[in-house]
């Protein structure tokens, strides 16, 4: 008979995964050094997720923020140039980046054809790219294609968080990220 699953330990597990991909990326993870780094077995993972791309799903959901919240609140241009300005701070720092760093993985390992990722992949873009209309729609109803002003936003900041974490160069980034968000709409 099956060992029961123990659900608090399959949530420690799957915080574990994300700072481990973090930390150490996704293009080379191996479930040995992933358990050894977990303090478990690649039984015990298998046990808990079945497949390691079935284990990634698990964690990627823990990290999914509420995208709609984010967006909340602004009523005006304005407010969402300054949002999304500093949404780059925020998204480079602290506990969101590490979020933010996993997508970017996980983001890039989807373009692979038959990727385990690409519906995740698809559906994380597709709520960020539909918040971002619906905010940009909210305050200006007259805004011109506002799907493509989404993309626009969410794939340049995507791209220029890349950048940065790849450069390090913050006053080019920051300049840029000020020159995408008064240009976008």
């Amino acid at each position: 008979m099956p060992r029961p699953l123990d659900h608090a330990r399959r949530a420690e597990l799957l915080a574990g995964v994300i700072a481990y991909i973090a930390e150490r990326g996704l293009a080379e993870l191996s479930l040995r050094p992933l358990a050894e780094y977990l303090g478990t077995s690649s039984r015990m993972l298998i046990h808990y997720f079945g497949t390691k791309e079935q284990m990634l799903i698990a964690a990627l959901e823990t990290q999914r923020p509420d995208i709609p919240a984010l967006f909340a609140g602004i009523d005006n241009p304005d407010v969402l140039k300054s949002r999304l300005a500093q949404s780059f701070t925020l998204n480079t720092t602290g506990d969101a980046s590490v979020s933010i760093r996993v997508l970017l993985q996980v983001l890039g390992a989807a373009t692979v054809p038959g990727s385990p990722f690409t519906a995740y992949a698809t559906d994380a873009v597709r709520v960020l790219v539909s918040a971002m209309t619906d905010t940009l729609i909210r305050i200006d109803p007259a805004i011109d294609d506002p799907d493509a002003a989404a993309t626009l936003l969410i794939s340049g900041m995507r791209g220029i968080i890349t950048d940065w974490w790849i450069t390090g160069d913050t006053d080019r980034i920051t300049r840029a990220v000020n020159r995408l968000v008064n240009q976008a709409f």
